[in-house]
């Protein structure tokens, strides 16, 4: 800060200038900015991904109560009926709406839970909008045929008669068949609901890596 001379009885007394008005301006304006610029890569960063804590033994063995995870939530844009649709080359969204792709069988997803709404749950896909899904005899099968699961420790000890599942929804399953509420149970998840696909697991330090997706989903 400047210095200012004043002369008293002969001598000269060396004070601090008081700081002006635009310097304080000045100075509050760049913590705004920097405030500004914070909240904007904070809200472009969520809307890309998300940290997920799982609870509960619905994933065991794949996932573990207490597992920390990032989830993609850019996978699962959907745009369809959306004004950005308008806006993207022909071809370029997908026939289910999504513009990467979108959900796939297998995929381990984040979705806000049909019966609990302030609650998210996380299961695996089994079926897409239009598959046939059935349970009998602890095997699941899709389009009728059955799918290989060595994800999973137990197979599943209840029945799920033939069903269709509907436009834009899903139908998902815990890996730990005999413990998890899911969609034998509540039946099938609306897109709507869905937040993104596990993707990396970052806590513990020992369970580090990204989340598997099984060859049959692809």
């Amino acid at each position: 800060m400047a210095l200012v001379e004043e002369q008293a009885g002969g001598q000269f007394a060396a004070t601090k200038a008081s700081p002006s008005n635009g310097g304080v301006r000045s100075f509050v304006w760049e913590i705004l900015q920097t405030v500004l610029l914070t909240l904007v890569i904070f809200l472009a960063v969520r809307a890309v991904v998300q940290n997920f804590k799982v609870e509960g033994a619905s994933m065991d063995p794949t996932l573990h109560s207490g597992q920390y995870l990032l989830i993609n939530k850019v996978g699962y844009l959907r745009v369809a009926g959306t004004p950005l649709e308008h806006l993207l080359p022909p071809g370029l969204v997908g026939e289910n709406g999504y513009l990467f792709g979108g959900p796939q069988r297998g995929d381990i997803v984040v979705f806000r839970a049909p019966v609990q709404p302030d609650k998210d749950f996380i299961k695996r896909i089994i079926a897409l909008p239009g598959d046939t899904v059935e349970v009998r005899n602890g095997q699941v099968f899709v389009n009728g045929e059955p799918i290989d699961e060595p994800y999973i420790a137990y197979r599943p000890p209840y029945v799920v008669p033939r069903q269709v599942v509907p436009p834009d929804h899903y139908y998902v399953l815990g890996d730990n068949r005999p413990n998890s509420s899911d969609s034998h149970v509540w039946g099938p998840v609306p897109a709507e609901n869905l937040i993104g696909r596990a993707w990396v697991s970052y806590w513990p330090p020992s369970l580090w890596g990204p989340v598997s997706t099984p060859a049959y989903a692809r």
